[in-house]
Parts: structure tokens; sequence; C-alpha cells
């Protein structure tokens, strides 16, 4: 059922929903190491994360939104690093998000209202940065292999109250193709790519937001 979400995409970014994460979801698979006491082979695999996350200039992707709660929506992502994301739900879903590299705007299409928050007030945005570093102010957690998954647990350095989030790449050649995020309440929420495109042009408007128009309702005679 097409239901509409509290966007796993505006917690990630905007970072209002996203306060309060307490533990990433377990990993389960053939090797699991945790941080900081990551091992070299471990440390290897988040060296390749971040040249391969900092090779990737555009990207545009159908997914699948997937709630705890079983809400269900579709829609389609742009990004262009450094800073830019547009988010686009399938209808019956209004909701757009975009962000313009200073400030992420949330387009409610039910109150046909947008709201603003700094880009830089969610964990999350380091994905947007023009160099991305697994380091410093944020840490890797948790490293996995699952058959032919990597999966890597991100949070913020000394923070994880604040958020996190769970990558999963396909390896070999490794690929972006999955996220999870955890909120305050524990509610689960699950993005998934479809047929991602990297690396292609994508038009500059995209990352420009003006209001929808509302379709005009003909007065009943």
């Amino acid at each position: 059922m097409m239901q509409r979400p509290t966007s796993i995409l505006a917690r990630a970014f905007a970072g209002a929903a996203l306060a309060a994460l307490i533990t990433l979801a377990p990993m389960t698979g053939t090797q699991a190491e945790t941080g900081p006491t990551l091992s070299p082979a471990a440390k290897a695999d988040v060296a390749r994360v971040e040249a391969y996350l900092n090779s990737i200039h555009t990207m545009k992707s159908h997914f699948a939104q997937v709630a705890q709660d079983g809400g269900v929506a579709e829609g389609t992502i742009y990004l262009q690093r450094p800073g830019k994301m547009r988010v686009e739900y399938d209808p019956p879903v209004q909701d757009i998000i975009v962000a313009t590299g200073k400030m992420l705007i949330h387009y409610d299409g039910e109150l046909d209202q947008p709201s603003y928050l700094p880009q830089t007030s969610s964990p999350a945005a380091f994905l947007l940065r023009d160099q991305i570093k697994l380091a410093g102010d944020v840490s890797v957690t948790k490293v996995a292999h699952n058959g032919n998954q990597l999966l890597v647990d991100v949070i913020e350095t000394g923070s994880a109250e604040k958020g996190g989030l769970h990558l999963v790449f396909t390896d070999n050649p490794l690929q972006l193709r999955q996220w999870t995020v955890l909120d305050a309440a524990g509610k689960r929420t699950e993005v998934t790519l479809i047929d991602p495109k990297f690396n292609i042009p994508i038009d500059p408007v995209k990352f420009l937001f003006e209001t929808p128009s509302k379709p005009s309702q003909t007065p009943q005679q």
C-alpha cells in the first residue's frame, strides 16, 4: 500500500527527525568488526568505500522506501556533489526535498508548505561533501561482509545519539545499493536504490526549489 512517508531522506539529510539514534541495526554475515579497533582488512574496506564515494559526482536513481510500519513509497533521487540533492516522490505522495548546497528544503505536499533547515544539521550530510572522509567528525562503527555485500555503519563521532547510517554496498564492483536509518523510537526505515546511474549529466534546474503549483479547482455550479 502506498502511504505518505515520514521521509527517510528528510530524516537523513534534514536531521530534525533523525535527532536521537541510539543504536544501529545489528549486522549478520561471515565477518563483522566494530570500531575503533578495526582490523587492517576492515580499514582497507573503509578506505575503498571512502574512495568510491568520492568518485561519485552525480547520481540519478529510482528508489523504494520502506518504513517499519509497512508504509511504502517510491520516487527518484538526484544527487550532485558537492552539496546538491533533489528527491521527488511518485504520486500520490507530493513531498519534495531539495538540498541547495547550503539549505535543506522539505516541501510538505499535504500542507503545501516548505520548511528550511541548515544542510549541516544532519550527520548524513557528509555524503554531500566535496571530499568525503570517514574519519574525524564521522566514525565508522562497524564493518561486515555478507556474501557479495559490504556493510558499513557510520555515526557522528562521539554523538551516536544524534543519528547514524547503515550503508549497504554490493562488492566487486563496489556500488552503493541501500541505506537504513533507525530513529530514536527504534523505528527502522530503509531506502533501496533501483537501477542507479552514476556520473551522468543532470539538469541544474533540478537543484532549484520552487513551490509546486497546485491544479486549479473548477467551482461547482
